[in-house]
């Protein structure tokens, strides 16, 4: 057994894994099950099926039959359950009194080794995703992003949105679920993070004994890499709407690569807080947006680094151009050593307040472990980036800024033309 500062790795039956972290002063106990599937592993006719399979599995099991008995089973204890789906992974999760972990155990494999996949249920659930497709489109501040993505990642599985098209979800069948199902839902896909005022042993034992997924090899799903970007492009859609809503980035980098830490300083600097680049700039000095934020994806092969803000139409283009001339100036300008650890504090800051729960705990561990293969821990985390200079910030944000910018615009314009020009200028 694997031991490292923190959290315990335990190997489990048909390459599972577990992985623990006890802490003691905790009265909830957390569990992510997590599974190295998502909307990347899909073509484009099973679009959305990742996500469609994580609702059907919370609509009952053989000995839980319905969505109500698995949510009572949940919050009959006061605990919390829900699940998400993402672009390389697939995560149920439930928080619960720590004596009630058990329980919690019990439900979630119940719920992913025996679903049921009734089929007036998956015809009800496929109504219910189309709607929420359908609400997303009508958010222009959500929908941008998903357009964004499309122009990172043209024609390419990660510039697909993770709930799929209208298209789609209505085409998947009931044996296109049961058979993504059988080449996904392995033990050899799976891992588990269990965190809080909990027994590590004890768990393990209960992990282990509840664990019933198909034990064989996982299916090899080649991933394509995305294409690189050639030149700036402009995506409008043109609806009547209040605001216009700006997504603005350029191609980045993995949550393998090393420069990693280095970029998400260079994030918290642009668009992290009421202290940063952007909102200082943009909102405070010039009253140009309410909402003006930055941020990164990172993905096993690339990723991108982005901005969003939400501005008049009259001022949209004014607007973009001042958030092009942000991320310009972070590229060529060494960025002054008081700032740089500012952000060091802010990113060492949130880290640690954002693992004081035990849920965030759990899948931070899970992730780390299905993702990259390894944990770092918080000190580990720490000194990566303490060890971090203005050289290497540069180094890195001309890197990363020195590619072709994207920007996705949603808003009542009958042209691009001048949002191109911000681009140019």
């Amino acid at each position: 057994m694997a031991v490292a500062a923190g959290h315990r790795l335990h190997p489990l039956k048909g390459g599972a894994t577990l992985v623990t972290a006890s802490m003691p002063a905790r009265a909830s106990a957390s569990l992510v099950v997590l599974l190295g599937v998502g909307s990347r592993h899909e073509d484009a006719r099973l679009g959305g099926v990742s996500h469609f399979i994580e609702h059907l599995l919370f609509k009952g099991t053989e000995r839980r039959p319905s969505a109500k008995e698995i949510a009572e089973a949940i919050e009959g204890v006061g605990g919390v359950i829900n699940a998400n789906t993402d672009k390389e992974a697939t995560a149920y999760w439930a928080r619960v009194p720590a004596e009630r972990l058990e329980l919690a155990l019990d439900v979630l494999f119940d719920m992913i080794c025996d679903p049921r996949l009734d089929a007036e249920d998956i015809e009800r659930e496929r109504m219910v995703i189309l709607e929420e497709i359908k609400m997303y489109q009508d958010q222009p501040q959500d929908y941008v992003h998903t357009l964004f993505e499309e122009l990172m990642f043209p024609g390419h599985p990660l510039g697909r949105d993770i709930t799929g098209t209208l298209e789609s979800v209505a085409a998947i069948s009931a044996n296109d679920i049961r058979d993504y199902l059988a080449r996904h839902y392995l033990a050899a896909n799976l891992v588990v993070g269990v965190t809080g005022g909990i027994d590590e042993d004890r768990t393990r034992e209960l992990v282990s004994a509840d664990l019933r997924l198909p034990v064989t090899e996982a299916v090899g799903v080649q991933l394509e890499t995305p294409i690189g970007l050639e030149e700036p492009a402009v995506r409008l859609f043109r609806k009547e709407t209040e605001q216009a809503h700006i997504c603005l980035g350029t191609r980045a980098i993995s949550y393998l690569d090393p420069d990693r830490y280095v970029l998400d300083l260079i994030n918290t600097m642009l668009g992290e807080g009421m202290s940063s680049r952007l909102f200082l700039e943009i909102r405070e000095s010039r009253g140009l947006a309410y909402d003006v934020h930055s941020y990164t994806s990172k993905h096993q092969d690339s990723g991108y680094l982005a901005v969003y803000m939400g501005v008049d139409p009259k001022k949209a283009e004014q607007s973009l151009a001042a958030g092009v001339a942000e991320l310009r100036r972070i590229a060529e300008q060494a960025v002054p050593a008081a700032e740089l650890e500012k952000a060091k504090e802010f990113t060492k800051g949130r880290l640690r307040l954002g693992l004081e729960s035990t849920n965030a705990m759990a899948s931070w561990l899970s992730q780390q472990q299905l993702l990259t293969g390894e944990i770092k821990t918080v000190d580990e985390v720490i000194a990566e980036v303490d060890r971090i200079d203005t050289a290497e910030v540069q180094r890195v944000a001309q890197r990363v800024l020195g590619g072709p910018l994207q920007v996705a615009v949603i808003g009542p314009f009958k042209t691009d033309r001048g949002f191109r020009a911000a681009l140019d200028a």
